[in-house]
Formats: structure tokens, sequence, C-alpha cells
């Protein structure tokens, strides 16, 4: 059975946790490649168990699609990065791994974190949910009954690996 290649990217410092809990969390069976932009770099944990790679380095093998990557997660995606995604601009490796995974028709799921939305924002957010694109924010739900911010984390985690079939126990289901 084929080994599942899944991509975590941080493109803004505020809410770099969500995206490096999101490595931890994956499953050992996973290869696990991780991306972080420079802002998102001075809170890098460095013991997350991933390959990093430099968002410079846009020749790094996620890059291809021959490489065979099978979804990519932006968490968080600022809104700088979404715009370049919208526009098909692929000048790191951030971009690049995503406008990869739009031509290879795979699951690229996007965590903007700015709020409240501008209409550019939700227009560009328009345009790439057309194009199969998963937006996804980090949004809060209460019917699992979090009671600290690690389980409002577990929550969001968990929805997201869900929209990628990862199985997971990191949340209370609806009943």
């Amino acid at each position: 059975m084929k080994k599942l290649k899944i991509v975590v990217a941080s493109s803004g410092a505020s809410g770099v946790n969500l995206g490096i809990k999101a490595v931890k969390l994956l499953p050992k069976e996973i290869e696990k490649h991780f991306i972080m932009t420079k802002n998102s770099q001075i809170v890098l944990d460095k013991e997350m168990g991933a390959i990093l790679h430099d968002n410079d380095d846009i020749s790094a093998s996620i890059s291809s699609g021959s490489f065979g990557v099978d979804a990519m997660i932006i968490a968080p995606c600022s809104m700088n990065t979404l715009a370049k995604i919208a526009c098909g601009i692929a000048d790191n490796l951030v971009t690049r791994c995503a406008s990869v995974m739009i031509k290879e028709q795979k699951k690229l799921i996007l965590a903007p974190r700015e709020m409240p939305f501008s209409a550019i924002a939700l227009e560009n957010m328009h345009k790439l949910a057309t194009l199969g694109v998963i937006i996804a924010p980090p949004v809060m739900a209460y019917y699992s009954e979090q009671q600290s911010l690690d389980e409002m984390e577990n929550f969001i985690i968990g929805k997201w690996f869900d929209l990628l079939g990862i199985e997971n126990d990191l949340y209370k289901r609806w009943e």
C-alpha cells in the first residue's frame, strides 16, 4: 500500500502553532513534510518529526507533481499567500506546492486566519473554492464541549484531518 505524503505549511506567524500541531498529530505512517515562511520560523519547534523545507527552495522534491504529494494544508494561511495562490503566483515553495496541488487535482486545505475577511479575501476564497480548494479557517464549534485551548486546537485539526480522510479521535463527535 502506498504511503500517504502530506505537506503542511505555515505562512504567517499568528497561529503557527496550529500548523506545527497538525504535523505532530498526523499518524506516524504518513510521510510528513513541513514548510515555514520566514515569519513562521520564529516560533518553530525543532522536534516536530517532519522533513523541514526551506521556503526559498522552489526546486525541493515536494514542488514537483511527480513526487506524489497526496494533500496539503496551509495553516495558518496569510491573506498574502491566499491571494498569490488565487492568482497563480508560485514564487516560493508554499505557493508552488499549492499550485501543484491544484494542477494535480489533489486536496488543498487553506486555513485563513484573519478576521474579518475583506471583500478581496472573500473573492479570492470563492475563486479557489470553485477550483476545488477547501477553505477551512480555524473556526470554533461548541458541540464537542472543549474545555481548553488545546482541546479547541484538537477539534480544528481533527476537522482538517476528516477532510483528508485521516482517521482521528481528536474531538468529541456529534451524537
